[in-house]
C-alpha cells in the first residue's frame, strides 16, 4: 500500500486495520467508524478525548474578531467559533525529535 503525498485516507487505514487485526475489511470499517464516531460524540459535547501515548482531542472557543480581507485590505467581522485541537502526547512527539 502507497500513500500519496496527501497522506493516509479512511479506505487505507481501513486496510490496514483489517490486515493487522486479521478482520474483514466490513468488520474493521464499522470498527473505524464506531471510534471515529464515538471521539465525535464527546467532542460534540464538550469532553475532551485522550488518548494515552498518542494525544489530546478538545474543542475550542475562539472569540469574535476583526480581521482584514487580503484581498481588499478591508476590515471585516469574524464570528466567534468553535474548532477541534490536537495536543499531541509527549510519547509521540519523541517519536519525530529524537
Amino acid at each position: 500500500m502507497t500513500i500519496d503525498e496527501t497522506g493516509m485516507n479512511k479506505k487505507q487505514l481501513v486496510t490496514k486495520l483489517s490486515g493487522s487485526l486479521n478482520l474483514s475489511k466490513a468488520d474493521a470499517e464499522r470498527t473505524f467508524d464506531t471510534i471515529t464516531n464515538t471521539i465525535l460524540d464527546a467532542l460534540k459535547n464538550n469532553d475532551s478525548v485522550k488518548i494515552g501515548g498518542f494525544g489530546t482531542y478538545k474543542v475550542v472557543k475562539r472569540k469574535a474578531r476583526i480581521g482584514r480581507n487580503p484581498r481588499t485590505g478591508e476590515q471585516i467581522q469574524i464570528a466567534a467559533s468553535q474548532q477541534v485541537k490536537f495536543l499531541p502526547a509527549k510519547a509521540l512527539k519523541e517519536v519525530f525529535n529524537r
